[in-house]
């Protein structure tokens, strides 16, 4: 069997930009669901979806990512598997389309984290495609009209070969200090793959999220309960010190777990057993019309 679950962020999502967040994930899951269907592996399912919304101004991610407190944009994106427990992750990375990208290329090497302009340089060598960092910012800043939060975004994906995937990008928060790197390119902060047990990718406070290594806290729980409860165990421990969360989780079975404390957390899924997409903007939304 194959399976994909992804989110578009913890975040607060207004009545205007519902559509935008609804379509996008079903635009970014088409595209993950796509590569599964033909037999294509949980990594680049996982990586084609997120490409789908790094390119999306309507998430914080690649083109449109919120500038830190220099004006600049410095993303972060990370991708791991559950078989050889291989990592891959960029941090604080400028100048790329597409930081899952350079993720993705990550896995290949010895080195599991890569931040800065070496990070940079690394996509340079891997003839990644380069980009003018402040066009990552979008046209005339159409992505950030309000000052709210945006979040990291992140899909967990099983292919036919029983491979788990979890993978993160983000464009950070708006006006923090230059070179800050959140939970999303740290493993068992941000996310987590173990074929054995399951995935799971965070969203929502970076730095609540690490401080409780709520990706490792997930995985330990998966094997006792499950995954919407593990969710919502871990999702507490980030409340308890006044942070907010959302996570999505997946097990080697093939069953789907989500849960947030944000007040809106954008979440798409799909598998073999049940084709047919399905997009919600909260757990509630998902409880009223009757989800997985």
């Amino acid at each position: 069997m194959w399976a994909i679950i992804l989110h578009g962020g913890a975040k607060q999502i207004e009545p205007e930009e519902a559509e935008a967040n609804r379509s996008g994930c079903l635009r970014a899951l088409a595209a993950g669901q796509a590569v599964l269907e033909r037999g294509g592996s949980a990594v680049e399912a996982a990586e084609a979806a997120l490409r789908v919304l790094e390119d999306d101004p309507t998430f914080n991610c690649g083109y449109g990512s919120v500038p830190n407190r220099a004006g600049e944009v410095e993303m972060c994106a990370a991708l791991m598997e559950g078989q050889s427990f291989n990592v891959g992750a960029a941090g604080v990375i400028q100048g790329v389309r597409n930081p899952v990208s350079v993720a993705r290329a990550m896995l290949e090497e010895e080195t599991i984290l890569i931040a800065g302009p070496g990070a940079r340089d690394f996509a340079a060598e891997k003839r990644l495609e380069l980009c003018d960092p402040a066009t990552l910012k979008g046209a005339g800043g159409q992505k950030r009209d309000k000052a709210k939060a945006h979040d990291t975004v992140g899909c967990v994906a099983l292919d036919r070969n029983g491979l788990l995937v979890a993978a993160t990008s983000t464009g950070g928060l708006e006006g923090t200090p230059v070179g800050r790197m959140g939970d999303s390119a740290m493993p068992g902060c941000g996310y987590y793959a173990d074929n054995g047990v399951g995935a799971v990718a965070f969203s929502g406070d970076g730095e609540h999220i690490a401080r409780k290594m709520l990706a490792a806290r997930v995985m330990h729980a998966l094997g006792q309960m499950e995954p919407d409860a593990a969710l919502e165990l871990a999702v507490r421990h980030v409340a308890d010190i006044g942070g907010e969360a959302g996570g999505i989780a997946l097990t080697p079975d093939g069953r789907f777990g989500w849960m947030h404390n944000s007040r809106e957390f954008a979440v798409a899924y799909a598998s073999s057993e049940r084709p047919e997409p399905r997009v919600f903007l909260s757990k509630a939304e998902e409880r009223v019309q009757g989800g997985a």
